[in-house]
């Protein structure tokens, strides 16, 4: 973790040396890293689109076998193995960059600003004033987490947390350094548009015939 902190602390350095603006250094800083870690945001995506992909086989089998959990656990195994999906798969990209997400998050929180102002905020190293960033923050999370929800897979917790967490993101940027709400934000933005590029619906590939034939399948067993 230093080393990350060390690395980012150094390349916000050397960014703001060119672009003489702390905020404009923020920006450029979360997009490269995002930008970095990239591929492993691709497997964490395409991981959950596969899983989106057979949601509705799954939830035919959690019918048809509600009162067996033990045939339910053995056809929801089969129907991952069939169509090479690993319900664990998008965590291990998300191990992978939650160390430098963290690193970057703790540098924006204790970096020394000097006081620099940036478009309407007057003072980085103080929250903002305005509540705008505090506002920004919570919207972008809210719309990160909705696009991020599978269609289909929502219920009332996940209704829930798509509220709470927002607001408290909203609540926590109050307190904190403007420059660190900035990086929320941005982060936030990109986070969005990743989304949104990698989950646009694709033509139907040769793979997912498999979905289709299972799907029907699960189907005339549940007549």
């Amino acid at each position: 973790m230093a080393f990350f902190e060390s690395l980012i602390k150094q390349l916000m350095d050397v960014i703001c040396a060119y672009t003489n603006s702390y905020g404009i250094a923020i920006i450029l800083l979360t997009v490269l890293i995002k930008l970095v870690l990239l591929p492993f945001s691709f497997m964490q995506i395409n991981s959950m689109k596969k899983m989106q992909e057979i949601a509705p086989i799954q939830q035919k089998l959690q019918q048809k076998y509600k009162n067996d959990k033990e045939k339910l656990n053995e056809e929801i195994m089969k129907l991952y193995q069939e169509n090479k999906v690993n319900p664990f798969g998008g965590c291990l990209p998300l191990l992978i960059q939650l160390p430098i997400i963290l690193a970057l998050f703790r540098v924006f929180q204790s970096y020394d600003f000097a006081g620099a102002s940036f478009l309407w905020i007057p003072n980085l190293s103080k929250p903002d004033p305005t509540y705008i960033l505090p506002i920004l923050a919570a919207v972008t999370t809210y719309i990160q987490t909705k696009v991020s929800t599978p269609p289909g897979t929502s219920n009332q917790q996940t209704a829930s947390m798509n509220i709470v967490t927002p607001l408290m993101i909203g609540w926590f940027s109050i307190k904190f350094a403007a420059g660190l709400a900035l990086y929320w934000v941005v982060s936030n933005v990109v986070q969005i548009i990743q989304q949104l590029i990698f989950m646009r619906p694709q033509p139907i590939a040769k793979e997912d015939i498999k979905v289709d034939e299972s799907l029907r399948k699960a189907g005339k067993n549940s007549r």
